[in-house]
């Protein structure tokens, strides 16, 4: 399995973010428009939250908020699920698994250096699969 390093590697540079004082409807426009399922929340530098599309069904829509009056803040996951860049797709996949998170930011030196959402390990786990596989297949058919 690969490592969160790895892993970052064969996705963009950079993250997402916005700021926790912008209303929530600015939050779903950038969600949007980078065809994403959540964003960081930072303030400057630093995590402070993460915000998701069922944050926002939960939290507004379902009861009756204004995405528009509606800080960031006010919705975001406060308490984030982070990760190293030395764990391994495993590692991550129980971690998302036991705490019922799909997006892991990656945290290097107390800097935000990345995220990981569930399609991601999943998409690796198939090419390690696919790998074997493939190696199994070469030696049958020596």
């Amino acid at each position: 399995m690969k490592t969160v390093a790895q892993m970052l590697k064969l996705k963009p540079a950079g993250v997402i973010s916005i700021r926790p004082d912008v209303p929530v409807l600015d939050a779903l426009k950038l969600l949007a428009d980078k065809d994403v399922g959540a964003v960081l929340v930072m303030d400057g530098p630093r995590l402070v939250g993460i915000v998701s599309e069922r944050d926002y069904a939960r939290k507004v829509a379902l009861k009756g908020k204004s995405s528009g009056d509606t800080p960031v803040s006010e919705i975001m996951t406060r308490e984030v699920v982070c990760v190293t860049p030395t764990q391994t797709n495993e590692e991550c996949m129980a971690l998302m698994t036991e705490k019922r998170a799909r997006h892991l930011p990656v945290i290097d030196n107390g800097r935000v250096i990345g995220v990981l959402s569930i399609g991601d390990l999943v998409k690796d786990a198939i090419s390690e699969q696919q790998f074997i596989i493939d190696q199994l297949e070469h030696y049958i058919h020596r």
